[in-house]
């Protein structure tokens, strides 16, 4: 069953090299493909990012009120999260569902020049290429890197991918805003064992997790905007419905003139 998926995802990727005449293209665009198809379940992840982000002032302000208390806090933060109609676990949920997918796009691109070597015809044409910018998708950082002025040369573009996988882990960070000493000092723990996984990894993998993760954060950003711009209108509506006060001021009232001028 796992090789029938496995066959599949290359055969989609095969049929895209078809269309667009290189390997590396079409990598990219099964990644396009692969994040519209998941899009409503990232959605979700973005919603979660995007309630908790909201939250994280009042939460400080619990955790600081209630730092002896943890029983206390915690009780305080449910009734936050109840309130806001925020799971803490829906954030996890997507990357669960998404994770068999991701497996099996990295083991197709891993093993992808003996899959490319096994179809015959002219497709079959071995290194599989990244135009003139990354000449064989199957090496690595590591297999690549040489100390001569070519070898130096040819590392460039494999290096960058590393470097990008690396980098890919913060750039949520930096869009969310996020001041969290333990989670930047977790992102950053993150961020130095991608660049040590992506020393290893073929480039047609890199290349697949790069374009995934910019793509990402484009629609993070983009989705971030749009709930922004949604809030603002509600607050603007509260704002228009809001019962204006009117001072009214009293007449005084005269005196009634006496009967007979008295």
């Amino acid at each position: 069953m796992w090789d029938a998926f496995l066959n599949a995802i290359f055969w989609v990727i095969e049929k895209l090299h078809s269309f667009s005449g290189d390997w590396g293209l079409a990598i990219i665009l099964i990644t396009i493909v692969f994040r519209m198809i998941i899009y409503p379940i990232t959605a979700r992840q973005f919603r979660s990012t995007y309630k908790m982000q909201k939250m994280q002032p009042k939460i400080k302000e619990l955790q600081e009120k209630y730092k002896d208390d943890k029983a206390r806090q915690q009780e305080e933060m449910m009734k936050v999260y109840k309130e806001a109609k925020f799971n803490p676990l829906s954030g996890c949920l997507p990357m669960i569902l998404q994770m068999p997918i991701f497996i099996a796009l990295f083991q197709v691109l891993r093993s992808l020049p003996d899959r490319i070597a096994g179809i015959g015809g002219t497709e079959a044409v071995l290194p599989a290429t990244f135009y003139s910018i990354i000449p064989d998708l199957s090496q690595s950082s590591s297999n690549v890197f040489s100390l001569t002025p070519e070898g130096i040369l040819a590392f460039i573009p494999y290096i960058l991918l590393v470097a990008l996988f690396g980098v890919s882990m913060l750039i949520p960070l930096l869009i969310n805003r996020t001041r969290d000493r333990n989670t930047l000092l977790m992102t950053g723990i993150m961020a130095v064992m991608m660049l040590f996984f992506g020393w290893s990894s073929p480039a047609g993998v890199l290349l697949y997790w790069d374009t995934s993760s910019l793509l990402g954060v484009a629609q993070q950003a983009i989705y971030k905007r749009v709930m922004e711009r949604k809030d603002a209108e509600k607050e603007e509506e509260m704002i228009d419905i809001k019962p204006v006060k009117v001072e009214v001021e009293r007449a005084i009232k005269k005196p009634r003139p006496k009967k007979g001028g008295k």
